[in-house]
């Protein structure tokens, strides 16, 4: 029977969470009370602004769209009475390497003559590092915290990311679709993670940037506005692909909503710039 990828455990949260049983709420009470509190009650979402990351404040930032293609998201579209359009990617930006420009280009030449675009979501593939930051605006993401692993959960999927806490990178990593992130608390309540070994199949955003398998990418976590935002600091470097180290942000604005709603991805676009996995993901039986 076929399968979505990262839909083979869909059905009970706690075994997609591989063990973790304990309500949100209860597992909050484990930590450090030193530490961030990102999920204070089990209906404490994180909801993101938007589906593009924002720049830095200086310094060289993440992909954007072509000017002469703006892009409108479908929240903008109904906001401002126009039409929702795709993303046409900036090959200008100069973090770019030559290689990845004319990937990209071709996949712009794509949009542009009409065709859907890949997006994982709509593929029900993962978002990949940092894409999984961008992977759906309009669902809240959950985040767990235990002493020893924050697991952070998009229902849409649903799409979940493991951070062990406290230890080193392993000395060897087969690349997979969210590498091995690991991370720690710093004094100023901020989650640091640090995460390499993301498979190639994953792009770095929604825009279709490929990278390599030496990607490196280093987030930080940290309640602003009074908790209400969730301010996260992106850097990314990998040589093979960009020319530069370069920095972005991402922010959620937290909800009150029911916890952990799980929404069962559906393929959609089955083959969009022959970006496929072949074959296609099968199971004989359910693996929980």
């Amino acid at each position: 029977m076929p399968v979505s990828m990262p839909r083979l455990a869909a059905g009970l949260l706690t075994a997609v969470l591989g063990g973790i049983a304990l309500a949100p709420w209860v597992i909050a009470a484990e930590r450090d009370l030193a530490q961030p509190d990102f999920a204070p009650n089990r209906e404490t979402g994180w909801l993101p602004v938007g589906d593009d990351f924002l720049p830095p404040l200086t310094g060289p930032g993440p992909v954007t769209f072509d000017k002469r293609h703006p892009y409108v998201d479908n929240l903008k579209a109904l906001r401002t009475n126009t039409q929702p359009t795709y993303r046409v990617a900036d090959l200008n930006n100069p973090i770019l390497q030559p290689w990845a420009v004319e990937q990209m280009r071709k996949a712009n030449e794509e949009v542009l003559a009409g065709k859907v675009p890949f997006r994982p979501r709509e593929s029900c593939y993962p978002g990949g590092v940092p894409g999984f930051l961008v992977y759906n605006l309009n669902t809240p993401t959950y985040i767990l915290q235990t002493p020893k692993q924050v697991t952070i959960v998009n229902p849409d999927g649903p799409e979940l990311r493991r951070i062990y806490l406290d230890v080193p990178h392993s000395p060897r990593l087969t690349p997979s679709w969210y590498g091995e992130s690991v991370g720690h608390y710093e004094g100023d309540g901020t989650l640091v993670v640090d995460t390499i070994g993301v498979s190639t199949r994953a792009f770095v955003d929604n825009y279709r940037t490929p990278h390599t398998e030496a990607l490196h990418v280093v987030e930080r976590y940290k309640l602003i506005d009074r908790d209400k935002t969730l301010e996260v600091l992106i850097t990314v470097d990998d040589p093979g692909a960009f020319t530069t180290a370069w920095s972005a942000i991402q922010r959620f604005q937290r909800v009150q909503r029911e916890s952990f709603p799980e929404h069962i991805c559906a393929e959609n676009n089955t083959n969009p710039f022959n970006f496929d996995v072949v074959p296609t993901p099968h199971a004989d039986r359910p693996d929980f």
